[in-house]
């Protein structure tokens, strides 16, 4: 998370995973914790994320994909190409306009085979390097996906030792800072123990040297 997100989110980061065993040790702060992030996310301010456009609103300049879309969401089947334009069966009359209709439909079958002998004239002759050069820079895109992984993956773990470094530092810090205010904290209430006794006792000797001088007439 870059700073600038950070400042505008205004958190403040201050956990030590590394270093902090208070959820492992403690019973039931983890859950306290989980309470505490879910009452904070509640009133964090929101990224101001926005969903895609409807999909009906977005097709509606295109109709041929607004109706297979409204197909799928029926549920129905997609419809073949009709075998009919391919065939050659005479016509059973003998109508010019049926005639007319059948040879038309031999034209466009004679090309279509044309063009279907064509491409596989095509792939025989060069589908095979086609293919390899396909394949190979596939490969190569492969490998360099994978390099890229692994980079990331060591920059990953280059980041998490460093974090792990400077929060087992910090930590080791802590503790002596904490054992350190532990002692001073101990010695204050000692040194408040003794004020008070020594206050109490003076307090006597005071008393003590009132009736001394009242006895004395002093």
């Amino acid at each position: 998370m870059s700073n600038a997100h950070r400042d505008d989110l205004d958190v403040q980061l201050d956990a030590l995973p590394y270093h902090d065993k208070e959820l492992e040790t403690t019973p039931g702060l983890q859950q306290r914790a989980a309470a505490e992030i879910q009452r904070e996310l509640a009133s964090a301010p929101k990224l101001g994320l926005t969903l895609p456009p409807d999909a009906d609103d977005f097709l509606s300049a295109h109709p041929l994909l607004h109706a297979e879309l409204s197909r799928v969401r029926a549920g129905e089947p997609l419809q073949g190409f009709d075998p009919a334009r391919y065939s050659l069966a005479a016509p059973e009359s003998t109508s010019e306009e049926e005639w007319t209709r059948a040879l038309e439909l031999a034209g466009a079958n004679i090309e279509h085979q044309g063009i279907r002998q064509t491409n596989l004239d095509l792939l025989s002759s060069l589908g095979a390097n086609h293919w390899r050069l396909h394949n190979y820079v596939l490969e190569a895109d492969a490998a360099r996906v994978e390099k890229e992984l692994e980079q990331l993956q060591e920059r990953v773990a280059d980041v998490n030792r460093g974090r792990k470094a400077q929060q087992t530092q910090a930590g080791a810090r802590l503790h002596a800072l904490e054992s350190r205010w532990t002692q001073l904290v101990s010695h204050t209430l000692q040194v408040e123990v003794a004020n008070a006794a020594l206050e109490a006792e003076l307090g006597a000797l005071r008393a003590r040297e009132a009736g001394l001088r009242a006895e004395l007439g002093l």
